[in-house]
């Protein structure tokens, strides 16, 4: 069979959305390697097109232009399409279609696939499927960079308790598995009495959540049930996670100033009324809270 032959079945079993006949393409030992999955072998292969699939379950590559080289390789120029309709790498999913460029170098061993390198820009991708793509460093001297989250109500109450919480975690696994978690126990949130907002931060290893309410007997609806009783227990009852950290905090202070529109002087809010005006007599931005 020739080289070109076995790369049209690798690529049609890809089309079919089947990854079983995807995975018997590849001799044993085969590999396929790419920017977003790394390198994979046997199983693995399979698992990771069938998350591809799961997310994008009209998946499709256009094959823009295909050759073959020498020694039983072959260049394949493509086009993925498909829309986003369910969770992919932990985000839930966004709707948005895709049409990612991108290349596949195959080296081909008889009648099966030896090895796939493929390569995309993974920019382009994340910003199709309408996400933000961020380039930072991980650290810099002292300081560790990440990603954070924000869910808030728009009340204009002050805060009267503060949660703060931190998570160790030991793998990209258990990371994943916190994420979920803190997805389902923020929306969770939005329905409780005396909830005020929420922000998640995720730096390495460290997972963090403030959580602010109108006072102190307010977070208790935590632990009474729902997920975050289901996600405590799972912690000291598992062998899950390095360690982990939980508080409640009272504020001893909080000012809130805010632009008047009209003169652009700094008013102070003691406590917030739709009739509080600005000295000049301009209504104040209603948008502005104390979370």
């Amino acid at each position: 069979m020739h080289a070109l032959d076995v790369a049209g079945q690798y690529f049609d079993a890809w089309n079919r959305r089947d990854p079983d006949a995807i995975m018997a393409t590849f001799a044993e030992g085969g590999t396929y390697a790419d920017p977003a999955a790394g390198t994979l072998s046997g199983p693995a292969i399979g698992a990771y097109a069938g998350s591809l699939f799961a997310a994008f379950p009209d998946l499709h590559f256009d094959l823009v232009h295909v050759a073959a080289t020498d020694g039983g390789r072959v260049t394949a120029e493509w086009l993925m399409r498909g829309t986003n309709t369910g969770p992919f790498a932990g985000a839930p999913p966004t709707g948005q279609t895709i049409a990612l460029p991108g290349a596949d170098f195959i080296t081909v061993d008889g009648e099966k696939v030896r090895s796939v390198q493929g390569y995309f820009d993974r920019r382009t991708f994340v910003e199709q499927l309408g996400l933000q793509a961020m380039v930072m460093p991980y650290k810099a001297g002292p300081f560790a960079f990440g990603t954070a989250t924000m869910v808030k109500t728009g009340k204009q109450t002050k805060p009267g308790a503060v949660g703060v919480t931190k998570i160790t975690v030991r793998s990209d696994q258990e990371r994943e598995q916190i994420r979920e978690y803190s997805r389902a126990i923020a929306a969770e949130m939005l329905e409780m009495p005396g909830f005020l907002g929420w922000i998640g931060v995720v730096i390495g290893q460290e997972m963090y959540t403030i959580t602010a309410w109108e006072d102190t007997e307010a977070p208790r609806q935590l632990v009474r049930g729902g997920t975050h009783r289901g996600a405590m227990r799972h912690f000291y009852e598992k062998d899950f996670a390095l360690g982990g950290m939980l508080s409640v905090w009272s504020p001893e202070r909080i000012k809130l100033d805010v632009r008047c529109d009209e003169c652009g002087r700094v008013f102070t809010l003691r406590d917030w009324d739709e009739s509080t005006r600005c000295e000049c007599g301009a209504a104040l931005n209603s948008t502005q809270t104390t979370w």
